[in-house]
């Protein structure tokens, strides 16, 4: 009989943003499959689960997918954990997920929190109906393309974006994008110094010029008048 493939959302930062159905699924599995296996331990051992902890990750999924779906068929119920939040939203998850459903294994989804969504939430920004675009690209090339079609979007757009390029990103979207585009940056969602910023892009981007920028950060944009 095969086993189950369960793929769980785990908190971004505070370690009691987990339901108790994923809590279940995490002690009654044989192995979990963890983009960050220091992190999934920090998480199990809180909340004194056992499970066999292995690494699953953008840099091996694709020679490991194989053989751990070949486990779930042979009866080993698995279950996999992205570095934090929900598996698939800019995190590994859609390849081993593609490949179960090509072998008619039904994947089990375990919702939970996304910085996304937590996001469209404390934006204040229009959300009836959104687009999410990922990480922002580094090279100037490719990020300015990015940009100028967040511009032709009418509809507020979410964007990751690491730390180090913050004042440079509000920048670009107001010279690019508009500087009356509304913005809303949350940075270090659920955690002790959670914060969320809001303005228009010129106004942030003048205001935190100078800012030292620390952790994870989501940017909302909305050109809309």
């Amino acid at each position: 009989m095969s086993g189950k493939l369960y793929i769980v959302a785990t908190p971004i930062g505070n370690l009691e943003d987990i339901t108790m159905r994923a809590l279940r699924i995490l002690g009654e599995v044989e192995l979990i499959a963890a983009e960050d296996t220091r992190r999934a331990r920090k998480l199990l051992s809180h909340y004194d689960i056992k499970t066999k902890c292995i690494s699953y990750h953008t840099h091996n999924e694709h020679y490991k997918t194989d053989s751990l779906l070949q486990d779930v068929l042979n009866g080993t119920s698995l279950v996999v954990l992205s570095d934090a939040g929900t598996p698939c939203i800019a995190d590994p998850g859609f390849l081993i997920i593609r490949e179960a459903i090509k072998l008619e294994i039904e994947p089990i989804i375990i919702p939970g929190v996304s910085s996304l969504t937590f996001s469209a939430c404390a934006a204040g920004l229009p959300v009836d109906c959104f687009a999410f675009y990922g990480f922002i690209p580094v090279k100037i090339g490719r990020r300015t393309k990015m940009l100028e079609k967040i511009k032709t979007e009418d509809k507020t757009v979410f964007i990751f974006e690491s730390p180090h390029r913050m004042s440079k990103l509000l920048l670009q979207i107001s010279e690019i994008i508009s500087p009356t585009a509304q913005v809303a940056v949350i940075r270090e969602a659920t955690k002790i110094y959670e914060e969320v910023i809001r303005g228009s892009a010129s106004d942030l981007a003048e205001q935190y010029k100078d800012k030292k920028w620390k952790g994870e950060c989501v940017v909302g944009i909305s050109s809309k008048e």
